[in-house]
């Protein structure tokens, strides 16, 4: 195979500094604890939608753009996770602007910019996770559960489309990789009952990859360096350095020992912080 380190990619002068001076605003006010997270939320999606309207008399306007403008309010909408029993609404409702932001944002023109929406992740999840590392990178239409039941370390790389489960909690150690479609779960459904809900933790260790498509069940340890392969579903635990495939995920192969492993030189990720 040829090592293919990533490309290092810019975006011009003025937007660079404009997104900068923008994110630097928003850092300013999630820091302040007296800003007041709905009305953040409220006015920056507004902005970013509809900004001839946010000074407007809603009542004046048509029924149908009330509504899309209601919207862009937290305060107005729900999440599936706030139906969920075992929530705990204080530090919920702490998180939801900021998780309704996020969402909203990868849905805007701006969403699928990977120069400032990894960013803008990046900051927004210091805010929601209950620990979030250095160089946490994550790409659009990522879904959360609680949000503040994630702890996220070092350099981890989460990719589109992927649902981060985090009802029971969810760890991913550092250097983790998801990659596009795949599911990591830390809730189960009993056979008798659907209402009947366990919530395990689940575990990622450090250097832990997820390849396309696969699913993590609840309550699985996947121990450092081990990965699941494309579609795999994960029902148990996996070994270190073991490489687990299929439906339900065996281990079938084993990663070669470090010192075995090619020396590439190092590099630094263009998206870092």
């Amino acid at each position: 195979m040829v090592f293919l380190p990533l490309r290092a990619v810019g975006v011009g002068e003025v937007a660079a500094e404009v997104y900068e001076r923008w994110l630097a605003e928003l850092e300013a006010s999630l820091s302040n604890p007296g800003t007041d997270r709905n009305e953040l939320c409220r006015r920056v999606l507004t902005e970013l939608y509809y900004p001839q309207l946010l000074d407007s008399d809603p009542s004046s306007l048509p029924l149908a753009t009330q509504v899309a403008l209601l919207q862009m309010d937290p305060r107005n909408v729900t999440l599936e996770p706030e139906y969920y029993a075992e929530l705990d609404p204080e530090r919920y409702y702490r998180v939801k602007p900021l998780i309704w932001l996020w969402e909203m944002f990868d849905k805007s023109p701006l969403g699928e910019n990977v120069h400032l929406g990894v960013k803008l992740r990046r900051l927004l999840a210091r805010h929601i996770f209950a620990r979030c590392g250095a160089n946490f990178k994550c790409f659009h239409f990522v879904k959360l559960s609680f949000g503040y039941n994630l702890e996220v370390g070092d350099n981890v790389v989460v990719h589109r489309h992927v649902l981060l489960d985090d009802r029971g909690g969810i760890i991913l150690g550092h250097g983790v990789s998801i990659a596009d479609f795949s599911n990591v779960y830390s809730h189960t459904h009993s056979l008798a009952d659907g209402r009947d809900v366990e919530t395990p933790m689940t575990v990622l260790g450090n250097g832990v990859r997820i390849t396309y498509h696969a699913t993590v069940l609840a309550g699985v340890h996947m121990a450092p360096d081990s990965m699941i392969g494309a579609l795999a579903v994960a029902t148990k635990d996996v070994p270190a350095g073991e490489v687990a495939l299929g439906i339900p995920a065996q281990p079938r192969l084993k990663k070669p020992p470090m010192e075995e492993r090619p020396a590439h030189p190092a590099t630094r990720d263009p998206l870092a912080e």
